[in-house]
């Protein structure tokens, strides 16, 4: 692995979860002197500083501030969560009279034959109280039993001859994974208590979810691809993130943002469509004493960058990609589009984002779906409903998205910080 691709890989292996990517990116902010501001404590912002704040700890936004009075917020957002299954409440179940199971259910929109017969673990948090009998108070804790803990094994084919012709997935049935055999009863609460640090009866809640096991890869004939779990969105969340560290702006506040549950919607406290993005930039305005109609206007000069990762042409299904917009992996930015907003990218919010990239010295591209084929939708439309600023949507082409080993070109993750770093750095004028 080059030195970039191995910082990617790094930042995957240690964040299984939404929780695990923001309590990464809050370590190494701190190392680099950001302060972190609670949402529950007054701000006492200085001109010139550098700050983070978390919701759910999952959701996390950075910014720097200019010295001097500002214009507008230069903003690249990204997201956190990736399709996995969430370990329900009361999880053990017994089958067969051999086996402990753990009741699981899907989040996301997912891939989910890829998940069968690979090494799986759980990681996520839990809610630990804290105190004495009587207090209400818990406080939260990161859970990843490293180990290969679950399975999800395949029926075999001798029991369902048509398995190759196509299946449909009960995730009732189908989909639970095997925890241990029948002398592991009670079990899987103890290793996450353990894996925590308490005891199971000190437990009170928890968010918790498996994950992919296998390691990231470099692979091909001149290894120009990566292999992941999670690339969707964690290859964004880091590129875009190792950009904004290297950037200075004197005229505006810029702003690295990461954002939680894309997947189910963003329609959470701490999604896109939440308020986070917005409280943030108007507590930013209240931090220089600037009043509503100053904050509206340094709205009109911002900028906003959605960052999620785009489709890459399949070559055994050249078919499914529109007939001239066909992305390839390292060949630099994607831009999507699509004349329903599902994307927000306009030709103004294109224009800039195209200027970017040629000042950078980066390659970009652009992607649509076939007209015959809906598309989903991302952070860039959804955050608008709160923040209404010019936005353009790009990601970095990458294949199999949504499986739990997600592939994407090498060379794409330089392309990405270049371009953030050069976005962050600029002083845009679109008239």
């Amino acid at each position: 692995m080059n030195k970039t691709t191995k910082s990617l890989a790094d930042f995957i292996v240690k964040s299984p979860t939404a929780f695990h990517a923001v309590d990464v990116m809050k370590s190494r902010l701190e190392k680099e002197g950001f302060t972190e501001l609670l949402e529950n404590k007054e701000w006492e912002l200085k001109k010139g500083g550098k700050y983070f704040v978390k919701r759910n700890d999952s959701s996390i936004i950075s910014f720097k501030l200019p010295k001097a009075e500002y214009k507008g917020f230069y903003i690249i957002a990204s997201h956190s969560d990736s399709p996995a299954f969430k370990i329900k409440e009361n999880p053990e179940m017994e089958a067969a009279g051999a086996y402990v199971t753990l009741n699981v259910e899907k989040y996301g929109g997912m891939l989910c034959a890829p998940w069968f017969d690979r090494p799986l673990s759980v990681a996520g948090r839990v809610l630990v109280k804290t105190g004495n009998k009587n207090d209400i108070s818990a406080e939260s804790r990161l859970v990843n039993i490293d180990k290969d803990l679950v399975m999800i094994p395949s029926l075999a084919i001798h029991m369902n001859r048509e398995a190759n012709d196509g299946y449909k997935y009960n995730a009732q049935k189908d989909l639970i994974p095997i925890f241990g055999d029948e002398k592991s009863k009670d079990g899987f609460m103890k290793a996450v208590a353990e894996a925590a640090g308490t005891k199971v009866e000190n437990i009170v809640s928890h968010d918790l979810f498996l994950y992919n096991r296998v390691a990231p890869t470099v692979w091909g004939a001149a290894d120009e691809y990566v292999s992941a779990g999670r690339l969707d969105d964690l290859e964004c969340a880091f590129g875009s993130f190792e950009g904004f560290l290297g950037a200075e702006n004197k005229s505006n506040v810029i702003m690295h943002v990461v954002f939680d549950n894309e997947e189910v919607g963003s329609s959470t406290k701490q999604g896109a469509a939440s308020t986070f993005l917005k409280d943030t930039l108007l507590r930013i305005n209240e931090g220089f004493k600037r009043n509503t109609e100053q904050y509206l206007m340094s709205l009109a000069e911002s900028f906003m960058v959605s960052a999620d990762n785009a489709h890459a042409i399949h070559p055994n299904y050249t078919e499914k990609a529109d007939p001239v917009n066909r992305p390839v992996m390292n060949k630099g930015v994607v831009i999507k589009y699509n004349a329903n907003q599902k994307y927000t990218t306009d030709a103004t919010s294109a224009a800039v984002c195209k200027l970017v990239c040629d000042k950078a010295k980066v390659p970009y591209q652009t992607f649509t779906n076939r007209s015959d084929v809906a598309g989903g939708s991302t952070l860039g439309n959804i955050s608008g409903n709160q923040v209404a600023i010019p936005t353009v949507d790009i990601g970095m082409a990458q294949l199999a998205m949504h499986s739990p080993y997600e592939t994407a070109g090498v060379a794409d993750l330089d392309y990405l910080i270049k371009f953030s770093k050069t976005f962050y750095s600029s002083d845009i004028a679109v008239r």
